[in-house]
C-alpha cells in the first residue's frame, strides 16, 4: 500500500458545499471547507443596501459622537462597515457592545474598542441576558438592519434603558444563479451554510424544496428556528455563532454518517 493509499480521506472529501455569503468572508470559509477536502461554492444569497432614510441615521450618528448615549450596540459586521465608511468616532464616554466575537473583530479591526462582549450566548437574547450591572441607565443607540427583530430593544428597556433603534442599512436578497439552483435541485451540492434567518428565507424561497440528502447546516440555535420556520429541515446547529463553529459542527456530522 502507497503512502497515499493510506492517508486517511478528509471528512468533507468530495462534498459540494454552498457558502451563501461573499467577500471576505465567504472567501475565508470557502478557504476552511477545502482544508477538509469539501468543494465550496460561493453563492450569495443576500446583500446589504444604503438605508431609505439616510437624515435619520445621520441625526443619530451625530448625537452618537456629541456624547449623548451610553451605549451604542453593535450587532453585525455590517454595521460596523456603515461606522467606518460614516467616517464616525465614539466618545470615550461611550461603550460599546458586540452581540458576538465576530462582530468585536470587525470593530476591533476598524479600530473601535470593545467594552462588552457575551461570553456564552452570542445573540441579542444572550446579549441581554449577560448585560453587565453598572447602575448606569440611558440611552442606549443601535443601529441594525431593516429586517432586525425587536428583541434586542425590549430586552434592553426592560432593564431602564432609553433605547433607539435606526435603520443603519437594508438586507436584500441575491438571486441564485440558474447553475446553482441547478445544482441544488439535482443534489450535487451536498450541503448549505445557513447563516442567519434572512439566508434560511433566502433559500427556502429561491431553491427549496430541497433533496433528501441535502444537508441544512445553521450558524447556531436562533439561526435554527428561523431556518424550521421557513420551513427548512434542519440536520446540523454549531453550538456558537462564528463560522469556525459552523464548519466543525458540519464535519463532525460528516464523519458520524
Amino acid at each position: 500500500m502507497s503512502a497515499d493509499a493510506a492517508k486517511p480521506a478528509k471528512p468533507l472529501g468530495g462534498w459540494r458545499v454552498l457558502v451563501p455569503r461573499g467577500g471576505t468572508w465567504g472567501d475565508s470559509v470557502a478557504a476552511t471547507v477545502r482544508s477538509f477536502g469539501g468543494i465550496p461554492v460561493i453563492a450569495p444569497l443576500i446583500n446589504f443596501a444604503s438605508t431609505d432614510d439616510p437624515t435619520t441615521l445621520a441625526n443619530a450618528l451625530h448625537e452618537l459622537q456629541d456624547g449623548q448615549y451610553a451605549w451604542i450596540v453593535v450587532t453585525s459586521a455590517t454595521t460596523v462597515d456603515v461606522l467606518k465608511g460614516e467616517r464616525v468616532e465614539v466618545p470615550d464616554g461611550t461603550r460599546i457592545a458586540a452581540v458576538g466575537e465576530t462582530t468585536a473583530a470587525a470593530l476591533q479591526l476598524a479600530g473601535y474598542r470593545v467594552d462588552f462582549v457575551p461570553s456564552s450566548d452570542n445573540s441579542a437574547r444572550g446579549l441581554v441576558k449577560e448585560w453587565p450591572d453598572s447602575g448606569i441607565r440611558g440611552r442606549v443607540l443601535i443601529p441594525q438592519s431593516d429586517i432586525a427583530e425587536p428583541t434586542l430593544v425590549a430586552g434592553l428597556q426592560k432593564l431602564g434603558f432609553a433605547v433607539e433603534f435606526v435603520t443603519a442599512y437594508r438586507t436584500v436578497g441575491v438571486p441564485a444563479t440558474p447553475e446553482v439552483a441547478r445544482d441544488v435541485a439535482s443534489g450535487r451540492i451536498r450541503a448549505i451554510l445557513v447563516t442567519s434567518g434572512s439566508v434560511a428565507r433566502q433559500v427556502a424561497e429561491q431553491l427549496a424544496p430541497l433533496p433528501e440528502q441535502t444537508v441544512v447546516a445553521c450558524i447556531g440555535p436562533r439561526t435554527a428556528f428561523d431556518a424550521r420556520a421557513a420551513g427548512l429541515a434542519v440536520h446540523v446547529i454549531a453550538e456558537e455563532r462564528s463560522a469556525d463553529s459552523l464548519i466543525e459542527a458540519l464535519v463532525e456530522y460528516a464523519e458520524a454518517e
